[in-house]
């Protein structure tokens, strides 16, 4: 009887031993309670409790990353979205995670959630699709305020996908198409204007410069001229056909009056 006493004995004592002893990672903290009150956050390393008069609970103190379901909601100017998110967020006092709240991650999911369909109910589509960086800043901001208490803190929320009507991505299709060819038309506008007010300083530059337009005119014979497979015709200038058609009429002028003198020495 005395050996089976002093068994159990020793096994009651490294019962208590084993109960008292915990050992907490480095990504975690221990709060310890002592009959029912918060005495501290212990950790990280080996740690001795008393037995039956303290116990601990381990808090997780790593970056989490939690996606935010899709909500269906409704946007400032009246058009249902479907829009998720992702949210990165770590306890940074174990204690208030502890004993502020039940469930500090399903707290957190929730809020989040809540904050989302309020914000995007808040601004309009255009808004939230050419100004993201600014949404995320408001959801950051909304939520961390929300679990300060929790002592979570909220580093990055980020909209991972926005679901539209199929309707609505219709009119932006058509709306995106209508703005590509309005640019293209301004372009090719542009580029005509352009053109036009260099035709117009070259002309200014040839009639300044007669001799300009003759060199011009022996360039497009010489461009021209490289290609023997095909006939091409090319118009001649008045200017070098001028001098001769004048040369042509003071000849015919000149040739008139002769023949009349002879005829009228005929009839004499």
């Amino acid at each position: 009887m005395g050996f089976f006493s002093l068994t159990i004995l020793l096994l009651l004592v490294f019962m208590l031993i084993g109960s008292a002893i915990r050992i907490v990672q480095e990504y975690e903290r221990g709060v310890v309670f002592r009959l029912g009150r918060v005495v501290g956050a212990r950790g990280p390393g080996l740690i001795f409790l008393i037995p039956i008069i303290e116990r601990m609970q381990k808090v997780d103190l790593r970056v989490i990353t939690m996606d935010v379901p899709a909500q269906e909601t409704m946007t400032n100017d009246n058009v249902t979205i479907k829009v998720n998110a992702i949210v990165y967020f770590q306890v940074i006092n174990p204690v208030q995670a502890v004993v502020n709240v039940l469930d500090y991650i399903r707290a957190t999911s929730q809020l989040s959630q809540t904050t989302l369909r309020s914000i995007v109910g808040q601004s309009q589509l255009d808004e939230i699709l050419a100004k993201r960086d600014e949404i995320n800043q408001r959801l950051q901001k909304a939520i961390d305020e929300g679990t300060e208490p929790w002592g979570i803190k909220v580093s990055l929320v980020e909209i991972r996908d926005l679901e539209l009507p199929a309707s609505m991505q219709r009119a932006m299709a058509a709306q995106a198409e209508a703005e590509r060819e309005r640019r293209a038309k301004i372009i090719h506008a542009d580029g005509e204007y352009q053109a036009a007010e260099r035709l117009a300083e070259a002309a200014r530059i040839i009639t300044q410069v007669p001799a300009a337009l003759q060199l011009r005119y022996l360039q497009t014979i010489r461009e021209i001229t490289t290609d023997k497979a095909s006939t091409i015709v090319f118009p001649l200038p008045m200017d070098l056909v001028t001098p001769f058609l004048k040369m042509a009429q003071e000849g015919g002028q000149q040739e008139r009056p002769a023949a009349g003198s002879q005829v009228g020495e005929r009839k004499i």
